[in-house]
């Protein structure tokens, strides 16, 4: 009972700061970001997603620090040329 009260309590406190789901998921033409909504930016995203995963895993199954900060200087750079716009 203290966990499904903290629960909606916090959920409430998220919902302040975020937008509405209906800023989120409907496109407009004044927007700059409609590329976002395409179908080749949501599969190159899921790959962004996958590949977080398995460098999260990795760090975890070896928790040495330079190669745990080389590994995600290295995925974000990754990550960034993925999602980049200009190809």
């Amino acid at each position: 009972m203290l966990f499904a009260f903290i629960r909606f309590y916090c959920s409430k406190a998220m919902g302040f700061f975020l937008p509405p789901v209906r800023e989120i998921v409907i496109p407009s033409a004044q927007d700059s970001h409609t590329r976002r909504y395409t179908y080749a930016y949501q599969q190159k995203k899921g790959w962004v997603k996958k590949f977080w995963l398995v460098s999260i895993t990795l760090m975890l199954c070896f928790p040495i620090l330079p190669f745990v900060l080389t590994l995600a200087i290295f995925t974000t750079f990754l990550s960034f040329a993925i999602l980049d716009e200009s190809v």
